[in-house]
């Protein structure tokens, strides 16, 4: 007998979560499908982390009404849900007559579209904020912030298994089709599922999957966008993310601090039409380098620790003009499907409302039952290093895996390893371990750590040195032994 989910997401990222997360309050039976093998290994974690202010979106756009929800909920959604977010503020740096017309420009949009706490600053006020940055004044965002972008979807995925859901991984897409009841049935490279409901927030996928659904038309671009890792040295030297003066489409690459004390260089913005490749070649670093240079001229080589690359799936028209967030039942070409194309930027900071949004939707047809055993709090694993001497001397007491650090760069214990390879989700792969303890995100990137934490996936686990993967299918750390001992 074939078991019948209530609604299942197809896409477990950030908002694919947030979905799941926000379904749990009511009594349905949740699936998720997520053809990778976590939750962030695709746009919901290879971005800025910023958390917008909602003023860089054309006025009456759902992506300026979520950004603006999203910014003013994310202080709340990260004490429920322990993960890193700082209310840092934000500069938009410029320089010209022109600049100073166009930050005008954007305050004015962006308190039309809800946002607060928007001023211009002169060069005194703005040397006060960040003393080592470029420019003659800027626009100051007081409530943008930063966010752990890992930390995040994490937190709503396991906020969500939590009140019920169900997490598939390894299941990519391969078809849809509706059976005599009329509900779906979903063929994936794991198996097929069935449900009532579908919600197609696939990210970069979303075209395919909507065209499966039978809500064809939808054409995706990608926009690639790399970036430039630096040592957390230079953490204390940017308190808040520096942005050029935005164009019309780009905000420019600009400089980011993070909620773990590094700086992030970039991103540049190439359209792509492979959505795998994310490879960072050597003339677009020195290119980043070089423009975020004349902003915050900070940036030296001995400084990189690492790069990488996010894809953006941007919904255009005929012309080329990308367009706003769809959100959409189409009951008469796909009835109880909700369909969410383009997600792209804000998509992070907005990704709470995106859900609540179209939940709100699906109750215009369907009378949803509230969970009275939905809890909405989730915590994290505790960081070892943040904790006081009286604290880490109690841990060590109560359990001596807390002494035993096996990640010098980011201090991590295995005590915090053994919590994260026993995640409640089930993940099981390195990126997966790193993601949720930094472990191998220091300055030696795993050298010291990486074979360790292979080694204690196999003890804990049951593994074969050649079953534990790096984060996709088929990419073993480990092909054999060199020797037998």
């Amino acid at each position: 007998m074939k078991e019948l989910y209530d609604v299942l997401v197809i896409g477990g990222g950030v908002v694919g979560s947030a979905v799941a997360r926000e379904l749990s309050r009511y009594r349905l039976r949740i699936g998720v499908l997520e053809k990778n093998l976590d939750v962030c290994n695709e746009t919901s974690g290879r971005n800025s982390g910023v958390v917008h202010g909602g003023f860089a979106y054309d006025r009456g756009s759902l992506k300026a009404k979520l950004c603006v929800e999203g910014n003013r909920m994310m202080g709340e959604l990260a004490k429920e849900l322990d993960f890193r977010f700082i209310r840092c503020g934000k500069v938009l740096v410029g320089n010209t007559d022109e600049d100073m017309e166009t930050l005008k420009r954007t305050i004015r949009q962006g308190e039309d579209n809800g946002a607060s706490g928007l001023e211009l600053i002169d060069e005194k006020r703005l040397h006060e904020l960040v003393p080592a940055v470029v420019g003659k004044f800027a626009m100051y965002s007081k409530n943008s912030g930063i966010v752990d972008p890992f930390g995040y979807t994490i937190a709503l995925a396991e906020n969500a298994h939590a009140n019920g859901a169900e997490y598939h991984f390894g299941c990519e897409v391969t078809d849809i089709s509706r059976d005599g009841d009329g509900n779906y049935c979903i063929s994936t490279s794991g198996g097929t599922f069935y449900s009532r409901w579908v919600v197609n927030s696939a990210g970069l996928g979303c075209g395919k999957i909507s065209d499966l659904l039978g809500v064809t038309g939808y054409h995706i671009i990608g926009s690639k966008g790399d970036y430039i890792i630096l040592d957390k040295r230079t953490g204390p030297l940017l308190p808040m993310p520096v942005y050029p003066v935005p164009s019309n489409t780009y905000m420019g690459i600009h400089v980011t601090n993070t909620t773990d004390g590094n700086v992030i260089i970039g991103p540049n913005a190439d359209l792509v039409t492979d959505f795998t490749y994310y490879g960072v070649p050597q003339e677009n670093m020195d290119y980043l380098a070089n423009s975020a240079s004349d902003l915050w001229p900070c940036i030296r080589k001995q400084d990189y620790i690492r790069n990488y690359s996010g894809i953006l799936p941007k919904w255009v028209d005929d012309q080329g003009v990308i367009q706003d967030f769809k959100i959409e039942i189409r009951d008469d070409l796909a009835p109880r499907v909700i369909n969410l194309v383009g997600i792209e930027s804000p998509g992070l900071t907005a990704a709470v409302p995106i859900a609540r949004y179209a939940i709100e939707m699906m109750k215009e047809r369907e009378k949803l039952e509230e969970n009275p055993d939905f809890n909405p709090e989730r915590k994290g694993i505790r960081r070892f290093e943040e904790c006081s001497m009286e604290e880490q001397a109690r841990l060590i007491e109560e359990d001596p895996d807390y002494g035993e650090v096996i990640c010098r760069c980011e201090k991590v214990t295995k005590a915090e390893i053994l919590k994260a390879i026993h995640n409640p989700l089930g993940v099981d792969t390195m990126t997966g371990i790193k993601y949720r303890t930094r472990s191998m995100m220091g300055r030696c990137q795993g050298g010291y750590c990486q074979m360790r934490i292979e080694q204690l996936i196999e003890q804990e686990l049951g593994k074969k040195e050649t079953q534990v993967q790096y984060e996709r299918e088929g990419s073993q750390v480990l092909f054999g032994k060199v020797r037998e001992v």
